[in-house]
């Protein structure tokens, strides 16, 4: 196999292409990181989207038959390029290469979670994915009913003996994307949009700001907003022009479809956008500084591959750092912008997170800790 191999030695990251899909491997020191170019391609078919139930059932996938995956989407659904595109990702690579059957449903709102979930489990699957935390208590009404099915929730964590929790340092990879936001920012001034509020969505928030204060203590994070939607792109859109509009030139957002929003605004201002939750960056090449990457397609085959396998366990598997469970993107339309210097310092603190000398705060109080523990570091 031939490799297009671009080493970056002031930083100590070696770009590797591997596949003629365009995949790459973005080795930052002893960390590796893979990227490959998909196609969402959506699955299933609508008449899945409130799928009829009846009551009760314990339904177990026939052994004669391909092996059934559920899964029952978010609001925002296919399409939105981050959070459910990732799911997504993860499904479909396992119906390419476990040979699996993948049935879908779209929420339109929460009331359609436990209508959707239990419509899959009577369609016999063998793993049923509910895609976001707003599911949470659909599951715990839906997973009793079905004891021979596997189960798992991403982003929230649910204790019964039938489902797996797949949750994410957000916080982690969010740290590294406001730190690289400090060392770059021109105006000494940067943004955030988040979509609903919400512990999780403080999880990022908390990391980006604690990045960047880290980075440089006189950066100015007090543009924050929130559009408690997480599909109105106008919305985001709005959100970031006006944040940009008041000085920041680089806006991070954690709103799923709606944050497509926020990388048009930094388009039409000329300034930077950060992705959140898959690689954003060619959305606006240029314009995107780097997405901060949450391997929800890796938690979602690997969880349907130990089903297959028989391996399936009910209990909290959580990515991070060290895991490579979050990252940054490869910087593939910025490093130019970047710089090698800043590169390195990036790839810096990286390893200081996975050494744990630097404790990343998750939350509105243990940023307020961080904070003032920095205020008194010489």
């Amino acid at each position: 196999m031939s490799h297009n191999h671009a080493v970056y030695p002031a930083t100590g990251l070696h770009l590797v292409r591997l596949c003629p899909n365009g995949g790459y491997v973005v080795r930052i020191r002893n960390f590796v990181w893979l990227f490959a170019a998909f196609a969402v391609i959506g699955c299933g078919s609508g008449g899945d989207n409130q799928a009829s139930s009846s009551s009760g059932g314990t339904d177990s996938p026939s052994a004669e038959k391909k092996m059934l995956v559920g899964v029952v989407f978010d609001s925002g659904g296919i399409g939105d390029k981050s959070f459910n595109d990732s799911a997504n990702a993860g499904v479909q690579k396992a119906a390419k290469e476990l040979g699996v059957e993948v049935k879908t449903a779209d929420s339109k709102s929460e009331k359609d979670y436990e209508t959707n979930l239990e419509g899959l489990a009577e369609k016999g699957c063998g793993v049923i994915f509910a895609v976001g935390f707003k599911q949470e208590s659909a599951l715990k009404v839906v997973a009793p009913k079905y004891p021979k099915i596997s189960f798992a929730i991403i982003d929230d964590v649910v204790t019964l003996p039938n489902v797996r929790s797949l949750v994410f340092a957000e916080e982690q990879g969010s740290f590294l994307a406001g730190y690289l936001a400090a060392l770059v920012s021109k105006t000494g001034k940067i943004g955030f949009v988040g979509g609903e509020t919400s512990p999780l969505i403080k999880k990022f928030e908390s990391g980006y700001v604690a990045g960047a204060k880290t980075a440089r203590a006189d950066i100015d994070t007090s543009g924050i907003k929130y559009t408690e939607s997480w599909d109105d792109t106008s919305l985001g859109k709005l959100s970031a022009a006006s944040l940009f509009s008041g000085g920041c030139d680089i806006v991070y957002h954690a709103a799923g479809r709606c944050g497509l929003g926020v990388i048009s605004a930094a388009k039409d201002a000329n300034k930077f956008a950060i992705g959140v939750d898959s690689n954003q960056d060619g959305e606006a090449p240029g314009n995107v500084l780097t997405s901060m990457i949450k391997r929800v397609d890796v938690s979602v085959f690997d969880t349907i591959k130990d089903v297959k396998d028989g391996k399936f366990t009910a209990d909290v598997h959580r990515f991070d750092l060290k895991s490579e469970g979050v990252g940054l993107s490869d910087f593939q339309y910025t490093k130019d912008k970047i710089g090698d210097a800043n590169l390195k310092k990036v790839a810096d603190i990286s390893k200081q997170i996975v050494e744990g000398k630097v404790k990343v705060p998750a939350t509105d109080a243990e940023l307020k800790t961080y904070l003032a523990g920095l205020k008194k570091t010489p």
